[in-house]
């Protein structure tokens, strides 16, 4: 298995991954939409970065949107996308993606990396609780425009 920042050409395995991701967590989104959102992001490294873990086939990705916060002091990544297909889990893969997220954001020249966690997501928040991330005691808001 190895982990490889994808490009613009991978948008299908990108596409599918992502949708399952969101199929899996009940988010509700438009193939369109997220097919022209992750060509944005793949076609201007300066917004992010698609890492995907592969071998035979994709076995999952990671997201990391760049941001310029006051909070951290400047540059900081978002990692707003971590996931991988189920019959592949339990085998370090999520563990190795985000490693490689961590690399790439501090290379990247990030002071930090934020992240959400579904309340109900007790595996996700012990991976991140394992690789050093701290819990915020705050919720996150949105509005849609």
């Amino acid at each position: 298995m190895r982990i490889v920042v994808a490009t613009v050409s991978e948008i299908d395995d990108l596409a599918l991954l992502l949708a399952a991701q969101f199929e899996e967590h009940s988010i509700a989104f438009d193939q369109g939409l997220l097919r022209a959102a992750i060509r944005g992001a793949a076609s201007q490294p300066a917004r992010g970065e698609f890492l995907l873990a592969r071998d035979d086939r994709s076995l999952g990705l990671a997201y990391l949107a760049y941001t310029w916060t006051l909070e951290h002091g400047g540059l900081s990544a978002w990692l707003e996308e971590l996931y991988v297909i189920p019959e592949a889990r339990s085998q370090g893969i999520g563990s190795r993606l985000l490693r490689s997220a961590m690399a790439h954001a501090k290379t990247a020249g990030c002071a930090a990396i934020d992240l959400e966690v579904a309340s109900d997501h007790a595996r996700a928040a012990h991976l991140y609780a394992r690789a050093g991330f701290l819990q915020h005691q705050r919720a996150r808001w949105y509005l849609n425009l």
